[in-house]
């Protein structure tokens, strides 16, 4: 039994053993072969490094070569290039050389000029000599036998040629300016004619009256209202007084500002034909009535505008020419007077060949000042002139405004175009219904309160009564009572005159010396 089981027990070992061996055997294959795969990829990578190194090398070879190439080129142009240099540079050696042996000939040519004109200058200097000689025996010759001097010879004949040069260029300049003064005389005339009688109006003074007839005389009572209520409300409302006098179903409005005056008056005439006067009643009349002055002083202006096919007017310019209609001066309805001096500008421009548009803008813009004399102190030429610089008008037009008084310097031609345009308008028969007889005694009595002062010697009126210019003794007045003189002129005439818009008082003290050369 003992036996059974070693032999059992050794054959167990020998089947353990061999087991073993059997594995370790398989362990040993699979290494073997693992190290033969490893083997074959380390030759593969090792033969793709070779051939990477080896297509590198040649990649280096090619660049190695290209650079050489491009190198090899480049020196071949560079050559090319220093060679036509070179070239060039022998080239201008060259021509250098020629222009040295040229300045070389010009020197050796130059040098014999030279020479030459050193014996000019030396046989020009003995001639010269000679003729100094002979010019002083001539002038002691001439010395002697006419008995004067060399210098009062010369200041003789110098004296004797002025003389007859003076007289001969006055009497020529004074024949030419006859010729001118009358050629300019005639050619005025003409033009002035023909200008008044291309433009023929009997009248254009158109003045809203200032006087409302009343239907009847109890009227008057309703107007005035309980306890004066009603013409309180009315003079408060329209800024004008009411005058109710002895003259049966007479009312007379009286104020400064037409505009206002004929707000006033259109109110009346409106309440007595609805015979319906409260203070409600005038208040409501009053600002329909201001409504109507307004739109109607549009319509005016914008018609204005549009008869002269003016381009451009600033909108305010436009409403003070609508103003324009309800002023007068002596009668005269202003915006007539300037559309008829814009007639006249245009007329007398186009005559002499100048811009008819601007001295018919101009024209009809000449007095807007007037427009705004009863808000705006000042003379209304001056005003109108910053109006329309301010509007943007042309500085032509701006300075034609502004000196249509000669209250400014002229610029242009059309500032006396639009005087003499003015002029004509307001001197022309029929323009406005001051009387010759009143006219001149408003002349008169301007120079007259002019002349009652000490140290004056003459006083003139213009203008129409618009300037007084008064000429003082220059030796009995000095520059400061001279002014003070004029502020009392100006304060007599406010004190004893009535007169619209203004009166320039000029006082000129200066002493004037004129000779005339005939």
């Amino acid at each position: 039994m003992i036996d059974f089981i070693l032999y059992i027990g050794s054959a167990a070992s020998f089947a353990a053993a061999l087991a073993i061996f059997f594995f370790a055997r398989k362990k040993i294959l699979a290494a073997n072969d693992l190290l033969g795969r490893a083997d074959e990829k380390w030759r593969s990578v090792k033969r793709d490094i070779e051939n990477e190194r080896r297509e590198a090398l040649l990649k280096i070879k090619d660049e190695i070569y290209k650079r050489r190439s491009d190198f090899e080129i480049e020196m071949r142009r560079d050559k090319l290039d220093i060679e036509r240099q070179q070239s060039k540079i022998a080239s201008k050696y060259e021509a250098i050389e020629k222009k040295e042996v040229q300045l070389d000939e010009l020197k050796n040519e130059l040098q014999q000029k030279e020479r030459k004109m050193s014996r000019l200058n030396e046989t020009l200097h003995a001639n010269e000599e000679k003729l100094k000689v002979l010019y002083s025996e001539l002038i002691t010759k001439l010395e002697n036998m006419s008995g004067l001097s060399k210098e009062q010879a010369k200041k003789e004949l110098a004296d004797t040629l002025q003389a007859e040069v003076h007289l001969s260029n006055q009497k020529w300049i004074q024949k030419i300016e006859e010729e001118y003064r009358q050629t300019a005389k005639t050619k005025a005339v003409d033009i002035t004619v023909t200008a008044m009688q291309r433009y023929t109006i009997d009248q254009v003074a158109q003045h809203s009256s200032s006087v409302i007839h009343l239907p009847n005389e109890n009227m008057k009572g309703r107007i005035i209202g309980k306890e004066g209520r009603n013409i309180k409300a009315l003079e408060m409302a329209t800024g004008m007084e009411f005058v109710i006098g002895d003259i049966p179903e007479i009312i007379t409005i009286s104020g400064f500002n037409p505009i206002r005056r004929e707000v006033a008056r259109r109110t009346l005439e409106r309440l007595i034909a609805d015979e319906k006067i409260n203070p409600t009643r005038i208040e409501e009349t009053v600002a329909a009535c201001e409504k109507e002055i307004e739109e109607i002083i549009e319509e005016y202006g914008k018609n204005a505008v549009l008869d002269f096919n003016l381009q451009g007017v600033h909108p305010e310019i436009v409403t003070l020419l609508g103003k324009l209609h309800f002023r007068t001066s002596f009668s005269q309805n202003v915006l007539d007077h300037s559309r008829e001096v814009g007639m006249f500008a245009r007329m007398i421009a186009e005559e002499l060949g100048l811009d008819g548009q601007i001295a018919m803008r101009a024209g009809l813009l000449h007095d807007i000042g007037k427009a705004v004399t009863a808000e705006v102190e000042g003379p209304h030429a001056m005003i109108g002139g910053d109006i329309a610089k301010r509007c943007g008008e042309h500085p032509f037009v701006v300075n034609a405004i502004a000196a249509h008084h000669e209250e400014v310097p002229f610029i242009s031609i059309y500032s006396p175009i639009i005087m003499i345009a003015d002029t004509i308008s307001a001197s022309r028969p029929g323009a406005r219904k001051e009387t010759l007889a009143a006219y001149v005694k408003r002349v008169e009595k301007l120079e007259e309160i002019a002349t009652s002062f000490d140290g004056v010697k003459k006083a003139y009126a213009l203008q129409a009564g618009r300037e007084v210019r008064v000429i003082v003794e220059e030796d009995f007045l000095d520059d400061e009572k001279a002014a003070l003189l004029a502020r009392e002129i100006a304060e007599k005439i406010e004190q004893d005159m009535n007169f619209p818009g203004q009166i320039k008082v000029n006082v000129i003290r200066e002493k004037r010396t004129i000779e005339y050369a005939r």
